[in-house]
């Protein structure tokens, strides 16, 4: 693509003495090579400006800096022998998404985004799964990964990848015949810009609980964050799906946002006027929910998977899948054949004496609450649960999380979950000031085998905080480790 070409579309019309053609787009000076533009991004750790050198040195022909108020807004960088355009623009990490997504064109036809502290896992694998049942070539992205019936090459498991390598892993997948992608869009990512450049034709907002102040500091700043989806990104008269049993300020944030930005809003949940709950009857096996659509009741519906969070989830991915109103019956009938989430809420192990075992990604005091409360129906004897809290992310999560389990759960183990730099026992420590009575057991491995050990007849254990992990950060050291992998092994033992 020409340099004026990508300038234009972005809106910049400058008179270039020169007009390279840019054959990629970067912000790591590691990645330059001749004829890509490099954009310099001011993070938390580094100043990309600062690499300006080294990019022109490797062949960059553009560079993309901030504007500042002293110098013209296009220009020239000399680097020894070599030159470069500098363009000076007010949000170059804004510009670098949209770049990357041009340069990468085209992308697939159809890109859903869905946004929330806890369900977009969940959300994005069943709204692939239900495009799929359709007829369509379908992909979901996110922390589980790349997932998707087409045959691509691997890529990498990142809730919101940078904007480069989403862009290329949209592009790959196109280039795969995917036309239909689910991803997840993460605070970070949508505080840092890198969903800008995708072309969205829906969008969906699962809830709003604490979670990731280390960061943003503050809930409103959090909330914000997730607006911008709506606010920011979505283009007017697409569909907006959020969950009308949330939190009220933000519900009434984002009815708010659509309404400004002439989104075509649809809402699931108990509290729903589109896709109203109104019944979700545990089951063995999962729920037999009851919905009514735009008020009209629905033949019930089996869902084979439990915990009743999922059940919004599965509600809100029907809520994106369907285009037309005259689809719906149709899409939430295929709600039945839904499988399970790899690691959340997943039965991964049986014993002999009808205790069964189950392994989810519950990092959060909402999802904690949230999932032991969806167990408790299904179970006959008593509820068991073994979870830690992550170092170098939010402490005020720790004491709450301690009180959701103390709270709800018969028995308590706390363990270790990805400590990282800090000290484990002082985050145990933590959450157990919340939860005397809980046991403490620092080993992950030895919590699991003793949790299975003490399982009685009918009695259910949680085993929380990892989901589909298969390693724990100590230090900054990932260690192989897979609770469900670990847990099926010790089940069989502990059932001989």
């Amino acid at each position: 693509m020409l340099l004026s070409t990508l300038l234009s579309r972005y809106g910049i019309t400058p008179a270039l003495a020169e007009d390279p053609t840019i054959k990629a787009v970067t912000a790591d000076s590691r990645h330059v090579s001749p004829d890509s533009l490099f954009v310099a991004i001011r993070g938390q750790h580094h100043d990309g400006a600062k690499f300006i050198p080294l990019a022109i040195t490797a062949g960059a022909t553009a560079i993309v800096t901030m504007h500042d108020n002293h110098s013209p807004p296009i220009g020239e960088h000399w680097e020894g022998e070599r030159k470069a355009i500098i363009i000076r623009v007010h949000n170059p990490a804004h510009f670098l998404a949209q770049a990357a997504a041009w340069v990468a064109a085209p992308l697939p036809e159809h890109i859903i985004a869905v946004t929330g502290t806890n369900g977009k896992s969940s959300t994005v694998d069943f709204l692939r799964q239900l495009w799929q049942l359709r007829g369509k070539t379908a992909a979901s992205l996110g922390t589980l990964g790349v997932i998707t019936q087409a045959d691509t090459p691997p890529m990498p498991a990142m809730t919101t990848p940078d904007a480069v390598a989403l862009a290329s892993m949209l592009s790959t997948l196109q280039r795969s015949h995917v036309t239909h992608v689910a991803l997840e869009a993460s605070s970070h990512g949508l505080h840092q810009h890198r969903l800008d450049g995708l072309p969205l034709a829906a969008a969906g907002f699962s809830n709003l609980t604490r979670d990731h102040l280390d960061y943003h500091e503050t809930i409103e700043a959090y909330r914000d964050a997730k607006l911008r989806l709506f606010r920011d990104l979505l283009p007017p008269g697409n569909v907006a799906v959020i969950n009308a049993d949330m939190d009220p300020d933000t519900y009434n944030a984002l009815t708010q946002t659509a309404r400004q930005c002439g989104h075509i809003l649809r809402d699931i949940g108990i509290n729903a006027t589109t896709l109203r709950l109104l019944e979700a009857q545990p089951t063995p096996q999962g729920h037999i929910i009851r919905v009514a659509l735009h008020g009209e009741p629905l033949p019930d519906i089996t869902l084979p998977f439990p915990g009743r969070f999922q059940v919004d989830n599965a509600l809100m991915a029907a809520a994106l899948c369907w285009e037309e109103d005259a689809e719906a019956p149709a899409v939430l009938a295929l709600l039945s054949q839904l499988r399970s989430v790899p690691g959340r809420c997943e039965r991964v192990a049986d014993l002999s004496n009808g205790a069964a075992a189950y392994v989810d990604y519950a990092h959060t005091p909402d999802a904690l609450e949230h999932v032991l409360l969806s167990l408790r129906p299904h179970t006959r004897g008593k509820l068991h649960v073994i979870f830690g809290a992550g170092g170098d992310r939010d402490s005020g999560k720790r004491p709450l999380m301690g009180q959701i389990a103390a709270h709800i759960a018969d028995r308590i183990t706390i363990t270790d979950d990805n400590p990282r730099s800090e000290d484990p026992a002082t985050i145990r420590a933590a959450i157990l000031a919340a939860c005397p009575h809980a046991q403490e057991i620092g080993d992950r491995w030895a919590a699991i085998e003793d949790g299975l050990k003490r399982l009685g007849p009918g009695d259910i254990l949680l085993i929380a905080g990892k989901g589909h992990e298969t390693g724990q950060v100590i230090g900054s050291t990932t260690h192989p480790f897979d609770d469900r992998a670990l847990t099926r092994s010790l089940a069989e033992k502990v059932s001989l």
